[in-house]
């Protein structure tokens, strides 16, 4: 595809031309981050393997890898595009569309894990286990290869951030730094949190067992949810309860 019949890929190579000329310094970075690649995906896969690539699985092997399952599975690269355009719309922090695919770990780790799950799913799981190590390592941010994650989703800072193996989240979703979707005792099975579409999960939250939070509800810094949460409910504290409603198409999180 061409970069003029890809408005977001068009839009992202407009701003890296402009920060080539209000920073000359980061010119060689801007040319090989985004400027040298002819699409999306090339620019993503290749700032993935450069920070995954070290001295055991080098930087080329991991590029491969993740070239390999974005063609067993174009819906990491639309998922991805989604998870853009939700930073630009949902981060007051975030004013150019290049500054996730640049600078943002909560995008590359969520990037991470759409291969990691990928690879997971077709039963290559020491690779997905290890992609998900590297991820926990370089980031500070830990998902579960088995994790399901829809698209759109924000993950604003994302340092503490952890997600267990039967978490599923829906799409249009923020989770700020520090929230933990986990499980509850030592047995298998469904054990960690239902999100649905449109749910915000401020910093620090802990949301423990197989709860469901409901679409479009909100969950208070810190608070430790271990109920269920209705459909445009608030709720928080510790434990949390629900305090109220919102009203559906929040305004912008994050920071």
């Amino acid at each position: 595809m061409h970069a003029g019949d890809d408005p977001l890929w068009q839009a992202i190579r407009e701003e890296a031309l402009a920060a080539v000329r209000a920073e000359p310094l980061l010119a060689s970075y801007l040319h090989r981050a985004l400027l040298s690649h002819p699409s999306f995906e090339s620019a993503l896969v290749h700032n993935l393997s450069e920070q995954l690539g070290n001295a055991v699985v080098s930087a080329l092997t991991i590029r491969q890898v993740f070239e390999q399952t974005l063609a067993a599975a174009p819906e990491i690269a639309a998922k991805a595009r989604r998870d853009v355009r939700a930073y630009y719309e949902r981060d007051p922090a975030c004013d150019r569309y290049l500054m996730p695919l640049l600078y943002f770990k909560g995008f590359h780790a969520l990037q991470v894990h759409r291969s990691a799950h990928q690879l997971w799913q077709s039963g290559r799981r020491a690779l997905a286990l290890y992609l998900q190590n590297q991820c926990s390592e370089r980031f500070g941010v830990d998902i579960h290869p088995a994790a399901v994650i829809g698209g759109g989703i924000m993950i604003d800072h994302a340092t503490g951030v952890v997600i267990g193996e039967t978490a599923r989240v829906g799409d249009d979703v923020s989770l700020l730094h520090g929230v933990t979707l986990g499980g509850t005792g030592c047995h298998g099975g469904e054990r960690h949190p239902l999100v649905g579409a449109g749910v915000l999960i401020a910093a620090g939250a802990k949301l423990i067992g197989r709860i469901e939070i409901g679409a479009n509800a909100r969950i208070g810094a810190g608070s430790l949810v271990l109920d269920p949460v209705p459909p445009g409910a608030t709720a928080v504290g510790v434990p949390a309860q629900v305090v109220g409603a919102v009203q559906v198409g929040a305004a912008q999180v994050g920071g």
